[in-house]
């Protein structure tokens, strides 16, 4: 009697540790744009354990605050698409946005932001009812979006305007607006929300913005039309993808000096980091591939096959 209770006791703890296991695995979310597909990494496994269809031409990928669901931004439908991660469908689409392209939740689980690049826009959606509450003015060609570690503000990369806007999340107003490099494109913020780092694709550079006073402290060179960048090791590294020699430009943030330059697939585009803050993982859009970097080692430690233009601009990978 007390060995079946202690062996049904045993395979609950079994059972327990490996739901736990399989639920703390992060996974990443790779937007196929010429595929109409979404690729899903188990990071754990090293490979793509599905293929979701999207239609749209996917593009932009942001995750939700408990990474329930995964929004991906689709330029051609006009809007975006909400694919539910634990049955990996499609629940929802939503229109209306006319160049939807970059997209980002906020920390709060309340609300979505997707960048218009045609109307100069970022719409603000509610994220339970997937309604548009507000449309907010911005530069031309809004791409890149980040939100504060904080929640506060969300900061927006206005291309064709050669600025970052700052918009006030609480009134749904921009607070201020900072130029950066020619035509920016990918933004990220440190941990603390002092520093963005902007992308220039124009300028092959990449602009080092003051978020208090919203202003360039520095414009560091990296190599042939940077898209997106990503920060790891505590912040201490900073990653850029080069789209057009097909690399990765790696700067010290202390120095804001680059230290390295790794060779990756072809033309690199979306790059994130995992949840370990060692290992990034970069989207290569004419290989069909994901490199991943060991942000130690400076080096590829793994390439993963996943679709037609890979592209996965914004923070793709699951906490």
């Amino acid at each position: 009697m007390f060995h079946g209770k202690y062996l049904a006791l045993a395979a609950g703890v079994a059972a327990a540790s490996l739901a736990t296991a399989l639920a703390a695995a992060p996974f990443a979310y790779i937007s196929n744009q010429l595929d109409n597909s979404i690729s899903i990494i188990d990071t754990e496994k090293g490979r793509v354990v599905d293929t979701v269809a999207i239609t749209g031409k996917p593009a932009g990928v942001a995750v939700s605050l408990d990474g329930s669901k995964i929004y991906i931004s689709t330029p051609e439908a006009k809007g975006f698409a909400v694919l539910d991660a634990n049955k990996h469908e499609i629940i929802a689409k939503v229109s209306g946005i006319e160049g939807a392209l970059g997209i980002a939740a906020g920390s709060d689980g309340r609300r979505i932001y997707v960048a218009d690049w045609y109307k100069n826009t970022v719409s603000v959606i509610d994220a339970d009812s997937l309604k548009i509450i507000k449309t907010i003015a911005v530069g031309q060609s809004p791409s890149g979006l980040v939100v504060s570690p904080d929640n506060r503000w969300l900061y927006v990369a206005n291309r064709l305007s050669n600025t970052v806007s700052k918009i006030d999340i609480n009134k749904l107003t921009v607070k201020d607006t900072a130029p950066a490099g020619t035509h920016p494109f990918g933004l990220t913020i440190d941990g603390r929300g002092e520093y963005i780092y902007a992308a220039n694709v124009q300028s092959d550079d990449v602009t080092v913005l003051e978020t208090a006073r919203m202003k360039p402290i520095a414009t560091v060179k990296v190599n042939m039309l940077p898209y997106a960048a990503t920060l790891a090791l505590n912040d201490s590294r900073l990653f850029v993808t080069n789209q057009d020699d097909g690399s990765v430009s790696v700067i010290d943030t202390e120095t804001l000096k680059e230290i390295g330059l790794i060779d990756v697939g072809d033309k690199p585009e979306g790059i994130a980091t995992h949840p370990d803050d060692r290992h990034v993982y970069v989207a290569n859009w004419f290989d069909g591939t994901v490199s991943v970097i060991d942000a130690k080692l400076l080096k590829v430690v793994d390439t993963i096959k996943t679709g037609e233009g890979s592209r996965a601009f914004g923070q793709f990978i699951a906490k």
